[in-house]
């Protein structure tokens, strides 16, 4: 730690500044001794001012052996030296006076700054440590947070864990599923081909049904025609032996009645193949419609009504 200057470091330094020619002033003081403060130069300076008369004066030469012309002529050149001297100083005084009175105005003008300047330090310390206690206070948060995100972290961790053996056990069961779903296409595609095939053997074994069935309409279509020939064969006979009955009737009154008898036993055999056509159109109408396959395979007739 530098010491304080001393009046007598200040008195130096200012007799110094003189034997260079310098007027001493606080700052060159300051700067001869490379420290100081401003008020302590200041104080042990106007001390300097005031001693600097009682310095300067020097002893009267003593002129007891002197003529007394040459005495009186000394003394009043001596009184006029002194007082030119006195009035050089006074002069020197007030002009360092003045010097020190602006300087320590200033030093009051700095010092009220720094007086400003330590209130806005303070102000900031104040502010600073108000900050601080924030920033402790947001950083044992923070810390509270971390412990907190770190748990969280941790169970996280175990619940992923978890999840993972979950997705894995759910894995092994989509992988299950995913072969059982692949033998039960094999299955349908196996049973969907036996479909086809018993669709297929169903529709060809109809198809036979139904070329039975027409071949049957065939024949019924072939026996009704051979009936319809017939009964124009029968008709065309009984209208013959009708018309030799008529013919013969004046003739043969005694054959009367048995060609009546004879007559009415063949008109209800007519009456008989009357229905015929119809009971065969019927029959196939039914064949061609709805033809009825029995259990063997075989085809069953139409009932005749």
């Amino acid at each position: 730690m530098a010491r304080g200057i001393t009046e007598s470091d200040v008195h130096t330094a200012a007799d110094e500044l003189v034997a260079s020619g310098d007027r001493p002033t606080v700052e060159r003081i300051r700067a001869h001794l490379g420290t100081g403060s401003p008020n302590t130069v200041t104080r042990w300076l106007e001390t300097w001012w005031k001693n600097l008369g009682i310095r300067l004066q020097p002893k009267r030469p003593d002129l007891k052996d002197a003529p007394a012309a040459l005495a009186e002529l000394a003394g009043q050149w001596w009184t006029l030296a002194l007082q030119h001297a006195r009035e050089s100083v006074l002069e020197e005084l007030a002009h360092a006076r003045q010097t020190l009175a602006a300087e320590y105005d200033e030093l009051r003008v700095q010092q009220q700054n720094f007086a400003e300047e330590a209130s806005e330090l303070h102000a900031k310390a104040t502010a600073s440590a108000h900050a601080e206690r924030l920033a402790l206070t947001q950083v044992t948060e923070l810390r509270q947070l971390v412990d907190q995100l770190q748990s969280q972290l941790a169970e996280s961790a175990q619940q992923r864990a978890s999840a993972d053996q979950r997705l894995a056990q759910v894995e092994s069961a989509r992988h299950a599923l995913e072969t059982r779903l692949h033998e039960l296409q094999e299955l349908a595609r196996s049973e969907r081909e036996s479909l086809i095939e018993h669709a297929r053997s169903v529709e060809n074994r109809a198809l036979h049904d139904i070329d039975l069935a027409r071949q049957e309409a065939k024949s019924i279509r072939t026996l009704l025609i051979a009936a319809d020939k017939k009964h124009s064969v029968v008709e065309a006979d009984l209208r013959r032996g009708l018309q030799q009955a008529q013919e013969s009737a004046i003739t043969a009154t005694a054959e009367a009645d048995r060609l009546k008898g004879k007559n009415a036993a063949i008109e209800e055999q007519l009456a008989k193949f009357q229905h015929l056509p119809a009971d065969l159109e019927a029959a196939i109408r039914r064949a061609q419609s709805s033809p009825r396959v029995s259990k063997t395979g075989g085809r069953r007739m139409p009932t005749k009504t």
